[in-house]
């Protein structure tokens, strides 16, 4: 993990110089989306994260839904960075099909330095998953999503991120675990409904998920329990 608990005055440039020496770019680079598991496919406007863009993941599933997009790509061999999510749990990355070896983590860095952080990490990870700034300016999220752009990256916001406008904003409820019976028993899978909208949806979509599956991963579930909300008025 880059870490900044010793010195908060650390320039993003030695993050840069950090992931130059240790980071090669992926075999993605020339695909127009980055591939999910295929569990995922079917909510995603592109079939897959759309480079360039923005997303933003809400709930209290939020995080596992988060890692559960970066199984995809990199298995498929593209490197991803999580910056400002001390909380993520290995394990349950691995049981999601996260490749690890794929992976860096980034402590949260200072708030004057956001930015600029999250700007030197596209220079070397094809998605960025980071927990969404507290206040950021106008002018910083447009540095970081013309570096976006430039690297074709995705961006995935944990929390609120409506200054952002991202292209695909999620809410995922977890609405029951799996395992317990009358006094006994334990956890082995939980099931979430993930709602869908966006600039690029569409119609809104709402699928439901095992996150995590009784043998890991993500499944979708075939009969689902709740209905699509109605859109609301205005």
């Amino acid at each position: 993990m880059f870490d900044y608990a010793d010195d908060v005055s650390v320039p993003a440039r030695q993050l840069t110089r950090v992931l130059t020496e240790q980071i090669r770019q992926g075999p993605l680079a020339h695909e127009r989306v980055l591939e999910v598991l295929p569990a995922l496919q079917g909510i995603l406007p592109a079939g897959g994260l759309r480079r360039g863009t923005v997303a933003a993941i809400s709930g209290g599933a939020a995080t596992s839904f988060a890692l559960a997009l970066a199984a995809g790509p990199t298995a498929s061999g593209a490197w991803a960075a999580i910056v400002g999510l001390p909380t993520v749990g290995v394990a349950a990355a691995v049981e999601l099909g996260v490749a690890l070896e794929r992976v860096f983590l980034v402590a949260p860095p200072p708030a004057k330095q956001w930015a600029e952080v999250m700007a030197a990490a596209a220079d070397g990870a094809e998605l960025l998953i980071a927990a969404s700034p507290v206040s950021v300016r106008p002018a910083e999220i447009r540095r970081v999503q013309a570096r976006l752009q430039a690297r074709g990256a995705v961006l995935v916001l944990v929390g609120e991120a409506a200054a952002w406008g991202p292209e695909v904003r999620c809410t995922v409820t977890p609405l029951a675990w799996d395992g317990i019976g009358d006094g006994h028993g334990r956890l082995v899978a939980r099931r979430v409904v993930v709602d869908l909208d966006g600039r690029r949806a569409g119609r809104p979509v709402r699928r439901e998920y095992w996150l995590p599956g009784v043998d890991g991963g993500v499944t979708e579930v075939v009969a689902p329990a709740i209905p699509l909300r109605a859109p609301v008025a205005g």
